[in-house]
């Protein structure tokens, strides 16, 4: 199981620091969501605020764009220091080209579907990516409640692409669920608020030794 901690709830004051305390508690990744106000209701930030600390960190860079026609600013976020970069089926009416432009630029490329999208608008796509990202919260807002209906898609999906590939799932994981997540299928985890609650070196390896232990 792969952690990806969410910046979204971090405490940006101190934003360099929170980092290093996921990294150091055994995080691989780190999930960088990037809202534009207008895919979702909410803003976030850009590409600047994570070039600020890809210098100081060897994490993969998960980045999640939540904006629409991604395909815009797909060279900022690689020029910022983005490893990965998952769109969202729901956001572009362009997705093959999107898709190609992401790997164009030598990353991982992802893509995302909201937890009312079917399956079925994803499978045409899923030999030209690298990863799925089932959202389980409604996309935009942090401190979500899990969304129980989205356990089906989860698993569904794994049997339809098999052990070899990277299912992410965001949205209201903690540590009384996800366990049962990454039972379903999923190998990739978003963590939030479950990490930047307080103490985040023993959030991040509570989370991580719930399920590898």
């Amino acid at each position: 199981m792969i952690l990806s901690p969410s910046i979204l709830s971090a405490d940006f004051s101190k934003l360099g620091e929170c980092v290093k305390k996921t990294e150091d508690a055994g995080a691989k990744w780190l999930h960088i969501d990037v809202m534009d106000g207008i895919f979702v209701p909410n803003i976030s930030f850009g590409a600047c605020v994570y070039k600020s600390i890809r210098e100081q960190s060897n994490l993969f860079f998960d980045v999640h764009l939540m904006i629409t026609e991604p395909q815009r600013y797909i060279e900022d976020f690689v020029k910022a220091g983005a490893d990965g970069i998952t769109i969202h089926v729901e956001a572009t009416k362009n997705v093959k080209e999107c898709i190609e432009l992401i790997r164009s630029h030598n990353v991982k490329v992802g893509l995302a579907l909201n937890p009312e999208t079917d399956l079925e608008e994803i499978l045409e796509y899923i030999p030209y990516v690298d990863m799925i990202l089932v959202m389980s919260v409604h996309p935009g807002y942090g401190g979500q409640s899990y969304i129980e209906d989205v356990n089906d898609k989860i698993k569904k999906l794994r049997e339809i692409v098999g052990e070899d590939f990277n299912i992410e799932v965001d949205g209201g994981v903690n540590i009384s669920n996800i366990k049962k997540v990454v039972e379903l299928g999923a190998n990739v985890i978003v963590a939030g608020s479950a990490v930047f609650n307080g103490d985040i070196e023993k959030s991040t390896r509570a989370l991580i030794e719930e399920c590898d232990g």
